[in-house]
């Protein structure tokens, strides 16, 4: 996994980030470079290709869900490569129209996340996708969001995991990590 790698390598890496004791893993280096992006988002594409879908035993993926604000950056990339329709996930009152949605915990309170209603279809196949999940509120979140409307999510995808933290139980659907980091 020597693409792996590369991307792991040109991560920002900043200590005491936004506090003291937080080690911040930043993938807008990677994102600078349009040839780690593309090698970022072909991993992806891969793995959805030869783990998700067979494992899943579906044929392909029907919407890509994007987490505010770095899975609006993924998100749509991946998408347009599977030829899938692409899904925000926003902060409340961020989004037009006929809303639903779903509250999480963050380190300091709770938050709201928000999806359009008419946005998935009954029995869609879904990805959600986000930069890096620490304690899974967010994802999990989304992944009601999804649900309420009637979506299957097969996966949850993320650049980054923070496996000490054990999140990626705590949801509905396999999640893969494409960095999983101890720190």
């Amino acid at each position: 996994m020597a693409d792996v790698q590369i991307i792991r390598e040109k991560l920002g890496v900043h200590p005491d980030f936004p506090k003291k004791g937080i080690v911040f893993l930043d993938i807008f280096p990677v994102l600078r470079d349009p040839i780690l992006t593309e090698l970022m988002i072909s991993h992806f594409i891969t793995h959805i290709g030869t783990v998700t879908l067979p494992k899943s035993k579906q044929s392909k993926i029907d919407v890509v869900v994007g987490l505010d604000a770095r899975g609006f950056i993924l998100g749509p990339l991946v998408a347009s490569r599977l030829g899938a329709a692409f899904v925000p996930v926003r902060k409340k009152g961020k989004l037009p129209g006929e809303t639903i949605q779903a509250e999480y915990m963050k380190e300091y309170g709770t938050d709201i996340f928000e999806m359009q209603a008419n946005s998935i279809s009954e029995g869609a196949n879904v990805i959600i996708i986000d930069d890096l999940i620490a304690t899974g509120g967010s994802a999990r979140a989304a992944g009601q969001l999804v649900k309420q409307l009637g979506g299957n999510t097969l996966e949850y995808l993320f650049v980054i995991g923070l496996t000490f933290l054990k999140a990626m139980d705590t949801l509905d659907a396999p999640a893969y990590c494409m960095i999983e980091s101890e720190e």
